[in-house]
């Protein structure tokens, strides 16, 4: 099937951008990656009158640091993340770029794109919900900085007005002795995942001095699971507290049965997959060079 006719625009700034966007009305949508958005008008779900392209936008693409802080731009793809050494830095940004659908797509799609669209299946959200990330916006009234916690509100709803735009998303590195990791259980790699954890460890002295643990495509949002973060924290990462984080990650999960799974199914794979995570994101936390991959049946 053919999208519906529409009028197309190519924006040579972000705030050229932002203005058309304001100026066209609610019938408008950016274009960055198109990797959600243009398979939405091509079965005509979506339908926009306008179409704003960001991709001829100089400079738009970028990976840097900036002291303990690493800098994306709005149009830096899958891809590029994926083989930054900037970014793999964070060894859970790596996992997240490198896992995410195909080569086609990681070579189109983007960051921003992703937690714009606030899809329940993303992949960056629950990942970089465990880190320090804030989303900077861009709009008609000016620019502000929002918290990612704060940033998705809904399933496919974020704070972004209709004429904002995300000019930079920002990640904290983490301090010394910390790893994580990112897994996911796909029935093969250009699909969803059926579930999907997030995990990223601080060690102190052996012990666990902080953890954060977000599961993704078991709920209408990323669930931060804080009964788990709270099993592992202060304690010796090992096989018993590994098993009773993951038991909280799985009473966390809120799954909805469907084509890649039923509820109970997407519960157990929570839990496995906490438990490999923590392991691996232990490893790393304490030096180790350690390849994480997705699980595909």
């Amino acid at each position: 099937m053919y999208p519906c006719s529409f009028h197309y625009h190519r924006a040579t700034s972000l705030e050229e951008a932002s203005s058309l966007i304001s100026e066209l009305g609610p019938e408008a949508k950016l274009l960055a990656g198109g990797q959600s958005l243009i398979p939405l008008m091509k079965l005509r779900f979506a339908n926009p009158a306008h179409l704003v392209d960001l991709n001829f936008i100089p400079a738009s693409s970028y990976i840097k640091q900036e002291g303990d802080t690493l800098r994306f731009g709005p149009l830096t793809r899958h891809a590029e993340i994926e083989h930054s050494d900037i970014a793999a830095q964070i060894p859970i940004v790596h996992d997240c770029a490198a896992g995410i659908a195909d080569v086609q797509v990681r070579n189109r799609g983007t960051m921003a794109g992703s937690l714009a669209e606030a899809d329940p299946s993303g992949d960056w959200a629950p990942a970089l919900l465990t880190l320090d990330t804030m989303v900077h916006c861009l709009g008609p009234k000016g620019r502000r900085e929002v918290a990612l916690a704060d940033f998705i509100q809904d399933a496919y709803t974020t704070v972004l007005e209709h004429d904002e735009l995300i000019s930079e998303i920002s990640v904290r590195v983490p301090p010394a002795n910390s790893g994580g990791a990112y897994l996911a259980f796909k029935r093969c790699a250009p699909v969803y995942a059926s579930a999907a954890v997030a995990v990223q460890l601080t060690l102190d002295d052996g012990d666990c001095g902080g953890a954060r643990i977000c599961l993704a495509a078991v709920g209408l949002t990323p669930i931060r699971a804080v009964e788990a973060e709270a099993v592992l924290r202060g304690q010796s990462i090992n096989p018993e507290t590994i098993a009773a984080a993951a038991e909280a990650a799985r009473a966390a999960a809120d799954p909805q049965p469907d084509m890649r799974g039923s509820a109970q199914f997407k519960r157990q794979l929570v839990f496995a997959l906490t438990k490999r995570a923590i392991g691996l994101a232990a490893r790393r936390a304490r030096g180790e060079r350690v390849e994480a991959s997705h699980i595909y049946a």
